[in-house]
């Protein structure tokens, strides 16, 4: 089992920057991929980012790609999304979730593992 603890949404203004967390538990992580998601309806979660915890090796969606990025921090079993130049769009309910694969997809279902969200709203 693997759980996620996500932390540092909160108010911003637009072109702010922000650092989201999501702090990894449980079992060791291998070979296991990590993503960000954010919700954008009742039912649909939006792949933002993601990265492989074993490589590092990242894969960000091609619209938010020069604004956010994704890094891991393994000794530290972290997670994290820097946001620079945040828009009113960017509001959302962001997710941190894992897959029990390295490989980093885009689909939510194919994820095992969610974190409870943290709110980021920013303001016009």
């Amino acid at each position: 089992q693997v759980q996620l603890v996500e932390s540092g949404g909160g108010l911003v203004q637009a072109g702010d920057s922000l650092t989201l967390s999501c702090a990894v538990s449980g079992r060791t992580l291998r070979q296991d991929a990590l993503a960000w998601f954010r919700r954008v309806s009742e039912t649909e979660r939006e792949f933002v980012a993601g990265i492989s915890w074993v490589d590092g090796h990242p894969l960000l969606t091609d619209a938010l790609e020069g604004r956010f990025s994704i890094s891991r921090d393994n000794r530290n079993n972290m997670l994290y999304l820097k946001m620079n130049d945040l828009k009113p769009e960017d509001t959302a309910v962001y997710y941190c979730a894992a897959r029990n694969s390295m490989v980093v997809v885009t689909s939510a279902s194919n994820y095992a593992y969610w974190g409870q969200g943290t709110q980021l709203t920013v303001s016009s």
